[in-house]
């Protein structure tokens, strides 16, 4: 029988849906498969599933919720198409009012801007050349720099519609260098102490090539001298230089972004949870903007010994909380130790990724509500 059904595998291939993605609506009483094996626990599906699994592929790319997407495949099953469109068109309508909602929200913020621009430029009436900004030049670690790049490039995003985040910020004031990058999704920061210091305090974002170059001639020992001038930025180490111009956009206020209320710290052993990330329970997440492709998530909850566990289908409690599964895989390893803290402040807060040797170098995931 086995041979005229679908393997989870198949399925998932030819319906654009992910192996977890199926597990899940399997847990979840959506999409459940016409055989399970009593031995294995592997899933076989009918060759007719194919169109419901599609089917259901495209209503959760088009944002429905999982309550309509149950009631649509139902009424798909049964041929009842005039339901069918009815849910259709009651979800198309809550998409038109949010959008409209949006329109609305973004008229009344380009409102205030406009009046701030008009009460700046009566108190400024005539705009003046800014004098020039002498260089600012600092003398660093090379492998303590390189420590710090490492711990926060994973997080730089790739420009698109938000071209200032496709870089790593450079925030040099006195002797200290803060190094940031951000996506929006997730962020990470860290801090190296410059051994000399000369000019003022300047903030310049490298690009994302430029920064891996720079990451280039950065070895174990010696020294790295690191130049602002204006929107130019170069690094000299071990006899090579890398420069270029910096990406002519405002970086976010990250001190802001970054402060957060505390929350309920574990210490984690990092080989150990990783393994219980790659190899535990996920959920589905929803489709990434940047490729269009969804993603699985993480559900990391507290338990009583003061452990963290990886959650599985059940319904996730008060504190627990879900993130992108590689986005926290990738922080784990540019954390570079087997020993963090993870700090959790429930569903709806960043979830911290901490070295606790290091409180000025750590990185934040954003949080995915889950559906049910």
């Amino acid at each position: 029988m086995e041979s005229e059904m679908r393997s989870i595998g198949e399925l998932a291939r030819d319906s654009g849906l992910t192996v977890s993605a199926l597990r899940f609506y399997d847990g979840a009483g959506v999409l459940v498969p016409a055989r399970v094996d009593p031995l294995t626990g592997y899933r076989w599906y009918e060759t007719a599933q194919l169109d419901d699994a599609r089917l259901l592929a495209r209503l959760r790319r088009a944002g429905m919720p999982l309550t309509d997407v149950r009631l649509v495949l139902a009424a798909w099953a049964g041929d009842d198409t005039v339901l069918v469109r009815e849910l259709m068109e009651a979800h198309l309508r809550r998409l038109e009012r949010g959008l409209a909602d949006a329109r609305d929200a973004f008229s009344a913020i380009r409102a205030l801007i406009e009046r701030f621009d008009r009460v700046e430029h009566r108190e400024n009436p005539t705009v003046t050349a800014a004098p020039s900004t002498p260089a600012a030049r600092t003398t660093l670690s090379s492998a303590a720099l390189a420590a710090a790049l490492d711990s926060v490039r994973f997080a730089a995003g790739t420009g698109g519609e938000l071209p200032m985040l496709a870089g790593v910020l450079f925030d040099l004031d006195g002797g200290e260098l803060h190094l940031v990058a951000t996506d929006r999704y997730r962020m990470a920061v860290a801090r190296t102490v410059a051994d000399g210091h000369d000019g003022p305090a300047v903030r310049i974002t490298v690009p994302a090539a430029l920064t891996d170059a720079m990451r280039a001639l950065l070895g174990d020992d010696g020294s790295a001298r690191l130049t602002v001038e204006g929107d130019e930025v170069t690094l000299e180490a071990g006899g090579r230089r890398a420069g270029g111009t910096g990406l002519g956009h405002d970086f976010p206020d990250y001190r802001r972004l970054t402060r957060l209320p505390a929350g309920l710290r574990v210490a984690v052993d990092v080989p150990a949870l990783r393994d219980a990330v790659e190899n535990g329970p996920v959920r589905e997440g929803e489709v990434r903007e940047s490729d269009g492709e969804r993603f699985d998530l993480t559900v990391l909850t507290p338990a009583v010994d003061g452990t963290l566990t990886v959650t599985g289908e059940t319904a996730p409690g008060p504190d627990h909380v879900a993130v992108n599964r590689a986005f926290l895989l990738q922080a784990l390893s540019a954390a570079g130790r087997d020993g963090l803290v993870l700090e959790l402040g429930g569903p709806t807060s960043p979830l911290a990724v901490r070295r606790p040797d290091d409180e000025h170098t750590f990185s934040l995931l954003m949080p995915v509500r889950l559906d049910g």
